[in-house]
């Protein structure tokens, strides 16, 4: 488990072996993004998400974890790309380690604006890429308005309901294994 503060970083390496370029280009663009995650996120905005993820989680086993982190950290950007750093997270996050599988980390990079979504295999299997990418898609565009919160808010409650639709409600949710707090990485 991960303790989080208001400036949480992660230290450890990439736990998976994807081949990605090397880029001088993404190691240049993150180590001179100055991190402006808390200008784009207040303290108000945060409670709204973290309300948006508990009622978004509120009739299904479903968990959402919300990451938003302003850049990648230099030591490891120039091997790792957002979805590199998207899968490391899920895993040290715990998010993975559900009792019904049913983990979804939301990954947003402010200084790539990219959007990652990944999931638990226990979703996986009975959902299909393109809402995922759909989802995403619309994260982006309203960041791209500069909607910062609206962009999270609206993202975490579309991915609720495609996890009501996924899971009975016969299945009673015991305990949120995971925090609604989003996690702020610099």
């Amino acid at each position: 488990m991960v303790t989080t503060t208001d400036t949480t970083e992660i230290v450890t390496q990439a736990k998976i072996e994807v081949v990605n370029q090397p880029s001088f280009k993404r190691w240049l663009k993150h180590f001179l993004y100055m991190p402006a995650t808390k200008r784009y996120f207040s303290k108000q905005d945060q409670v709204a998400i973290s309300q948006a993820v508990a009622e978004a989680e509120h009739d299904h086993v479903g968990e959402i974890q919300v990451v938003i982190e302003g850049h990648l950290p230099v030591k490891q950007v120039y091997f790792q790309n957002t979805r590199m750093r998207a899968r490391q997270l899920f895993a040290e996050l715990g998010v993975w380690d559900t009792e019904y599988n049913s983990g979804v980390l939301l990954y947003i990079n402010l200084c790539e604006r990219k959007v990652e979504i990944v999931i638990d295999r226990g979703i996986q299997q009975a959902t299909e890429q393109a809402i995922w990418d759909e989802i995403c898609q619309n994260i982006i565009a309203q960041l791209a308005q500069k909607q910062f919160r609206l962009a999270v808010v609206t993202g975490v409650m579309n991915i609720g309901k495609v996890l009501n639709r996924f899971y009975t409600h016969s299945v009673q949710k015991q305990n949120n294994e995971l925090g609604d707090e989003p996690i702020i990485l610099r």
